[in-house]
């Protein structure tokens, strides 16, 4: 549809985080980091520990009774209680903050809602309403057999969701027959689209490209040919969307 400068999807073998797009997963992908550093030091201290206790009282060593007078070790039980203690407050300090900017609603600028079926998505733009009247369409994958040199198989869709960069976003989430769920990996959302329940979330996409994405609860038989594809353009390719979908 349009140009873009980077395209966001999952690739073969893949351990990693796809590229951050939003503040949101920029701070998952942070959070990442300082908890892996915390664990790995938990880790190598337990195994440090585990090895030293098995070292010198072991069964056959000649200290295997070397501990039979250490009944209670005061400053050992105050480090091993104040120390996780203190971790933990680190690290919830840095999570409570991401969770709070993950549920915080700014006032948006656009709003679009997305609505799961078996087994595809329809979205509705309703803001121009007044103006341009409601777009609305269905987004279904594109079939194997009908895919282009270059587009990638089953997650391609025949239209994608278009979005203008810099922008306050909320992201309307409903389903209209079972459980299905809106995920985007590079925009940091993950939003279970529930029968009978809005749920909502934001997103302020910080860059151009084309973001891949699925649903992320098992809906049935259909459930791998939902992909969801986000084009994040600026604002005047926005608008020019906009009026070529009226």
């Amino acid at each position: 549809m349009f140009s873009f400068f980077l395209l966001d999807s999952s690739t073969p073998w893949q351990i990693y985080f796809q590229d951050a797009a939003s503040p949101v997963m920029e701070g998952i992908i942070n959070l990442h980091h300082d908890l892996m550093f915390f664990i790995t030091f938990i880790l190598f201290f337990v195994l440090v520990v585990m090895g030293r206790t098995l070292y010198f009282f072991g069964y056959n060593s000649n200290d295997a009774f070397a501990g039979k007078n250490v009944v209670h070790g005061t400053v050992l039980e105050i480090v091993w209680t104040v120390l996780p203690s203190i971790i933990l407050i680190i690290v919830a300090l840095p999570s409570f903050a991401l969770l709070y900017s993950i549920d915080e609603i700014i006032d948006p600028a656009l709003t679009i809602k997305c609505v799961g079926h078996q087994w595809y998505w329809s979205y509705e733009y309703s803001d121009f309403e007044a103006q341009l009247g409601a777009i609305n369409f269905d987004s279904y994958m594109i079939p194997e057999d009908e895919l282009e040199i270059g587009e990638l198989r089953l997650l391609e869709v025949d239209n994608r969701i278009v979005l203008p960069v810099n922008t306050h976003t909320r992201i309307l989430v409903t389903a209209a027959d079972v459980l299905h769920s809106w995920a985007v990996p590079s925009l940091g959302i993950k939003l279970d689209a529930c029968v009978g329940r809005l749920n909502q979330t934001s997103v302020f996409i910080l860059r151009e490209g084309v973001f891949y994405g699925q649903c992320s609860e098992i809906c049935g038989v259909g459930h791998a040919n939902m992909p969801i594809v986000v084009e994040a353009v600026s604002v005047a390719k926005y608008i020019t969307w906009l009026s070529e979908k009226v």
